[in-house]
């Protein structure tokens, strides 16, 4: 049956390459069919999102095939702390040294929770590993003339705001969250490895990879094809012109980090490219907010969530961001 799914994956994967190779070469078409000029801006972008980011996602599912093979649930049950706030702030730390992306982070986070990390630690890890690791904090430091302002507020807030937001999801949300269909799943992947060779162990945490990616994989297409779409239809020219005051230009450059989905190792220089239209205030709310859930990330997190616990991270998310750069907005 697996192997039924997969043909079929790989199936719509080669039909959805094939028809974007068509897209990239009907611009030389002179024909009678043409191709709206729209359309094949929202091509371009589609696959440039997809591009940027499906070498995340693979890493994550790899890294999600060792925590499934090679991680046990007693090992987990020794590394996390009994006691929330611990737990929380360890994920957090833990976090902000893993050079993960946002887009690579929910194949991650999936396969901890379904090994017995609690969901209020793996969502501070999930926070904190596209926003502060090493690589996104130097490329934060080189977008803004090598200055550790920014760099530094970033990494400081980034840690503050996901440590607030995973204590807030320990007293909102109880059990896992994972969707059915998932604990089901995660149920009939626990197989005794212990005993196996580690070539056997080897092969089958490839395998698990395997299945992560095309589970993951159609989903993370979904999502850029939306956030290609709202970016070619949606008037960015008038967004930005409402954000006049620091409360609409931060509403206006989150709702900016969520749309455009970019990966947060490269934000951080569109981010400087507004530094002179909106306050820091208002780039801080950027950075922050978009490797912390954007839109592809929200699609490839209802695959794996229930979707009140989605909406509810997201609100939590919004209004901590929102409320704790406005409380320190006259310090930055």
């Amino acid at each position: 049956m697996k192997k039924i799914i997969h043909m079929i994956d790989i199936t719509g994967l080669a039909i959805v390459g094939l028809t974007l190779l068509l897209f990239s070469y009907s611009t030389g078409y002179s024909g009678t069919f043409t191709i709206p000029p729209s359309l094949l801006n929202l091509n371009t972008i589609f696959l440039s999102i997809l591009i940027e980011a499906l070498p995340f996602v693979l890493i994550g599912v790899l890294i999600a095939g060792i925590i499934q093979i090679f991680v046990t649930e007693e090992h987990i049950q020794r590394w996390i702390p009994k006691n929330k706030v611990m737990a929380v702030v360890m994920s957090c730390i833990v976090g902000a040294l893993f050079p993960a992306c946002e887009c690579g982070i929910v194949p991650i986070v999936r396969r901890l929770i379904s090994k017995g990390v609690p969901l209020h630690a793996a969502m501070g890890f999930m926070l904190t590993g596209p926003l502060i690791n090493p690589i996104v904090i130097a490329s934060t430091y080189m977008a803004f003339g090598n200055n550790f302002k920014i760099a530094g507020l970033r990494m400081g807030l980034g840690f503050l705001i996901a440590i607030l937001v995973a204590l807030a999801v320990s007293f909102l949300f109880k059990g896992s969250q994972l969707k059915a269909s998932v604990n089901i799943e995660t149920a009939h992947s626990h197989v005794h490895t212990e005993k196996k060779s580690f070539t056997n162990r080897f092969w089958s945490m490839l395998i698990h990879s395997i299945d992560e990616f095309f589970d993951m994989a159609k989903f993370l297409v979904m999502g850029a094809f939306l956030a290609a779409l709202v970016q070619t239809y949606m008037p960015a020219k008038a967004l930005l012109e409402t954000g006049n005051g620091p409360v609409t230009s931060l509403l206006v450059m989150m709702a900016l980090a969520y749309v455009l989905s970019l990966c947060s190792e490269a934000d951080a220089f569109i981010g400087a490219s507004f530094s002179s239209i909106f306050p820091t205030s208002s780039i801080l709310g950027f950075l922050i907010f978009g490797p912390m859930i954007d839109l592809k990330n929200t699609i490839m997190m209802l695959s794996v969530f229930r979707v009140k616990f989605v909406m509810g991270m997201l609100a939590l998310v919004i209004s901590t961001i929102f409320f704790t750069i406005m409380l320190l907005q006259s310090f930055l």
